[in-house]
């Protein structure tokens, strides 16, 4: 069973007030324009360690994609790259800088 490591990005725009919790494969170079462009929205920043431990509660080098769960007034809107959804299993953090878990993309399958 093939399980693909995935890297998340907590980003937001150059005001902001608007943030995004981007889980893409781990070898693909994120492009912000392109990000930003596909989603026909201002361009997007890795957003600041204290705005990502504020709002999702998530620590530098610990983003997953569970940390949206801390986020009450739902600020982050989660995106996933379409390569990260194609398999059946993908790994990500456990929320730490050392624990990783795997997590299955469908019951269906």
């Amino acid at each position: 069973m093939d399980v693909e490591m995935v890297k998340t990005l907590f980003l937001c725009t150059s005001e902001k007030t608007a943030f995004h919790l981007f889980i893409t494969t781990a070898d693909q170079p994120f492009q912000a324009k392109d990000f930003s462009n596909s989603l026909g929205i201002s361009r997007v920043f890795l957003a600041p360690a204290e705005l990502m431990e504020q709002i999702p509660g998530m620590k530098i080098g610990a983003a997953t994609v569970f940390g949206v769960l801390m986020d009450t007034e739902n600020l982050v809107q989660v995106v996933f790259d379409k390569n990260v959804l194609s398999g059946e299993w993908y790994g990500c953090s456990d929320g730490t800088t050392t624990g990783f878990m795997k997590v299955k993309n469908s019951a269906d399958r």
